[in-house]
């Protein structure tokens, strides 16, 4: 185990297995199949552009079930590692669910974005949206610039991931590099801890399976998100 006090620089990277043990499905099916529908037909600028009726009601209908989950003890173990480092604590999300701002992360980066949040193409301003007026199948119109549709405001494949420049610069810094629930498959978020490793920090892994890159990792931890972490974090903290 890292030894880990207050004073160790620590990013954190989670993936969506921390948010399936809420209840949230995971990134894709076995099958490749995204709650049933390609990825190219839902999740690119190029399905928006060619039916964006079908990419519209697939993310409104994706932004109604937060209404149905709670962050889960992963979260909110998180939450108490947060507190304990302060600003030396930094929490990179890939999930575009909003669990981790819920449960109490303040120093938190969306690197792909988030659903309760829509996005105007023309002012390029966003909107936290979550009231049953704006979660229905229409679309919702910019209140600034009176574009007919705003966009969810999801990093799609093709476009770059938000904020990568401090991303990369945390990760460059940190002393300890922990990955929770990802499968090290997608990019860039999967190299991440190449960075770390090349900057001498310590990596460690939770996750339910083995991710692809788990060569990578120090101390890697086999398991449910929501059992190991808190005692985890507890271990650090006392």
């Amino acid at each position: 185990m890292a030894e880990i006090d207050s004073n160790t620089k620590v990013v954190v990277l989670t993936g969506a297995g921390i948010s399936a043990e809420s209840g949230i499905r995971t990134f894709r099916d076995a099958d490749g199949l995204w709650e049933n529908h390609a990825i190219e037909d839902v999740a690119t600028p190029y399905a928006w552009q060619a039916n964006p009726e079908l990419v519209w009601q697939f993310y409104q209908a994706r932004r109604r079930q937060l209404l149905g989950v709670e962050p889960n003890s992963a979260h909110r173990a998180l939450v108490d590692l947060e507190r304990f480092l302060g600003d030396n604590f930094l929490l990179v999300t890939q999930n575009v669910d909003d669990l981790h701002g819920r449960a109490g992360s303040k120093n938190l980066i969306h690197m792909h974005g988030e659903l309760r949040i829509l996005r105007c193409e023309k002012c390029h301003e966003t909107f936290d949206y979550m009231s049953n007026e704006h979660l229905t199948d229409q679309y919702v119109a910019c209140p600034s610039c009176g574009n007919e549709r705003l966009r969810p405001h999801i990093v799609w494949f093709h476009e770059v991931p938000l904020q990568m420049s401090e991303i990369y610069s945390a990760v460059e810094q940190c002393d300890v590099f922990i990955t929770i629930g990802t499968s090290g498959h997608v990019y860039p978020a999967a190299g991440l801890i190449e960075v770390a490793r090349q900057n001498g920090a310590y990596c460690i892994g939770i996750n339910l399976d083995n991710p692809m890159n788990i060569d990578l990792h120090d101390e890697f931890l086999q398991g449910k998100a929501g059992e190991l972490l808190p005692k985890y974090v507890k271990k650090i903290i006392n």
